[in-house]
């Protein structure tokens, strides 16, 4: 008789079976655990940074090197050309308004003056001439017309006194018409002598007029030349200290050379520097501040010169109220260019974090101290010390500020020592 067999419930396909399907979930799941934003790192606590948030005065600024300099500047340009004979003062010498400098010699400019002296005191003799001329013709035409009036008057009452006694048949027709004609005569005598005379008159005032119109030319000439033989002597604009003065006795100097610089005793400026990225934000009037030991100084910006140069654009600044003792010109400040008024905000320290999160997520230490983990950061304005936090953290929160360049995409750190 045939005995029955018993299946067995845990055959060794079976097992198989089950040990490949409990090995596919376990990689699922493992695959699930290390990309669901769960992975850790476990970091040195003594090499990152650890930083508390805080409530306290902000600023938006940047930080620009100024160089102190004077406030008035001018420069010595050779206004005419030739060879150096003389140095009134040397480089550095302290200078009141006119006060000379140094003497260039110009053959031809002074050759030049002297011929336009010449040609004006020859002209305003000539012009002398011609005005005694223009008296004496006028004398003369004067005496024609005096003597042409009184012929005319005597041939008027001759011409009178006949017309009557012709009338009254006292005197022949024959002796009348000589009366008449001795009368029109002398009348046209007269109207010519008259209009002689306004002519003169006319063409001698216009002679006159051009005469001295000519010579205010050449006197004008005349002080011109004599203005280019003065440029010859360089003169201080400006009272002033004399500096980057380049001349030697013996020197040639062409028109235009640049001689050396008048700094201005009015006062001290700060020329600075500043990235273009910022060139729609300064505007004149934006403060600026000095900070030292002793003291903090304000300044003003004065004036935005618009032209770049090598990405940058330079200011000029000036103190208000105080200024620093002891500045120099050439000396170098680090100044602050504020873009805001000092307001209370929440602070985050800068650090190398920025680099990897863009300001966008920040590691926050928990409570206990053990783990950090990502939050959600929104930053406004930076200095060169914080950011003002406007979302994501309150007052004594603590976030790790050094780099995240080794993190990752990790999203939990397990802080050790």
């Amino acid at each position: 008789m045939d005995r029955k067999l018993e299946k067995k419930t845990w055959n060794s396909k079976r097992i198989m079976t089950i040990t490949g399907i409990a090995a596919v979930v376990a990689l699922v799941a493992g695959s699930i655990y290390f990309t669901s934003g769960k992975s850790k790192y476990n970091a040195q606590i003594d090499r990152i940074t650890i930083s508390e948030i805080k409530k306290g005065a902000f600023q938006e600024f940047i930080p620009v090197n100024g160089v102190v300099a004077p406030l008035t500047t001018i420069y010595l340009d050779a206004v005419q050309g030739g060879r150096v004979e003389q140095k009134y003062v040397e480089d550095g010498a302290k200078l009141k308004a006119g006060d000379p400098i140094l003497r260039l010699s110009n053959n031809d400019v002074e050759l030049s003056l002297a011929k336009s002296e010449n040609d004006v005191y020859a002209a305003q003799t000539q012009m002398q001439i011609s005005q005694n001329q223009a008296d004496q013709n006028t004398v003369t035409r004067l005496q024609t017309m005096a003597d042409a009036e009184s012929a005319y008057k005597d041939a008027e009452r001759v011409y009178n006194l006949d017309k009557k006694l012709y009338s009254q048949k006292a005197i022949g027709l024959q002796e009348y018409q000589v009366a008449e004609n001795t009368y029109q005569y002398q009348l046209q005598k007269k109207k010519l002598a008259t209009q002689i005379l306004h002519q003169d008159t006319l063409m001698t005032k216009e002679q006159a007029k051009q005469a001295r119109e000519q010579y205010q030319q050449m006197n004008s000439s005349l002080q011109l030349m004599r203005k280019e033989v003065a440029d010859l002597t360089v003169r201080s604009p400006i009272d002033g200290q004399l500096t980057a003065l380049d001349a030697e006795i013996g020197q040639n100097k062409n028109r235009g050379d640049k001689l050396g610089q008048i700094d201005g005793f009015s006062g001290l400026k700060v020329k600075a520097l500043v990235d273009e990225h910022y060139i729609n934000r300064v505007v004149t009037g934006l403060t600026a501040y000095y900070p030292t030991d002793d003291k903090t100084y304000k300044l003003v910006v004065k004036k935005v010169f618009i032209q770049i140069t090598n990405g940058q654009f330079p200011v000029d600044m000036q103190f208000v109220g105080d200024v620093p003792p002891g500045l120099r010109k050439g000396q170098t400040l680090q100044i602050r260019l504020a873009f805001s008024d000092e307001v209370t905000a929440l602070l985050l320290p800068k650090g190398g974090f920025f680099q990897q999160t863009g300001g966008n997520w920040i590691f926050k230490v928990s409570d206990d101290g053990k783990t950090a983990f990502k939050v959600d950061l929104q930053l406004g304005r930076a200095n060169t010390d914080y950011y003002e936090v406007t979302r994501g953290l309150k007052p004594g929160d603590k976030v790790i500020t050094s780099s995240y360049e080794n993190y990752g995409d990790i999203q939990e750190l397990v802080l050790t020592k």
